[in-house]
């Protein structure tokens, strides 16, 4: 059975993610508990605004060795996904360490506006459960300004002057850098492999 926990990091997509995931016919509960977190089957990091503010929240809440710890499948989305990462250039801030690298801003190109905002095609360097059904050269929707290095956990990255990872997996962590739950069919397709990903 799924038990899927969203931690509560304060973002406003939150609300539409769970309507998202809700349309799979998968109830979630919203929570910064950590025992919840522990015991549930899946956990989603959704983030939005800055790495450091985000950060700031799930320490204050005490979650950062909870999520450390997870063993379960976890999926960070947009901002929660560069959580993952050991550290950002958004605030110099130390992250999740969960994955190795940076995460760094785009640099300024002619004609390529920061952030990098809206729909962008998908290219696929590695196999991941969380990509059944998903075709290269899918779109799916992005804002952000800042991004990981494509690296031993990208799994599809896309291109936007340098290419940058868009979806990540090692082991059982996952990241989205796009909005899965602003992305019509591949996004919902991406929640649902997700979600049936088991421990």
């Amino acid at each position: 059975m799924t038990r899927l926990a969203i931690i509560d990091s304060g973002g406003a997509n939150i609300a539409s993610l769970r309507f998202a995931i809700e349309r799979l016919g998968v109830d979630s509960i919203l929570t910064t508990d950590p025992q919840v977190l522990r015991t549930a089957s899946h956990v989603i990091l959704p983030g939005v605004g800055a790495a450091a503010d985000c950060m700031a929240r799930l320490r204050k809440a005490g979650l950062i060795e909870t999520i450390r710890a997870l063993r379960q499948p976890l999926l960070g989305i947009c901002v929660g996904m560069q959580l993952l990462y050991e550290s950002s250039e958004e605030g110099d801030v130390e992250c999740l360490g969960l994955l190795p690298g940076r995460v760094q801003r785009f640099r300024a190109e002619p004609g390529l506006p920061i952030p990098h905002m809206g729909w962008n095609q998908l290219e696929f360097r590695e196999s991941s459960p969380v990509l059944s059904q998903i075709e290269p050269g899918d779109y799916v929707y992005f804002v952000h300004s800042y991004c990981a290095p494509v690296g031993s956990a990208t799994v599809a990255s896309c291109t936007y002057g340098a290419t940058f990872s868009a979806i990540v997996n090692r082991g059982n962590v996952y990241g989205a850098q796009f909005h899965p739950e602003r992305s019509a069919r591949v996004g919902s397709q991406l929640l649902r492999n997700f979600l049936n990903v088991r421990s």
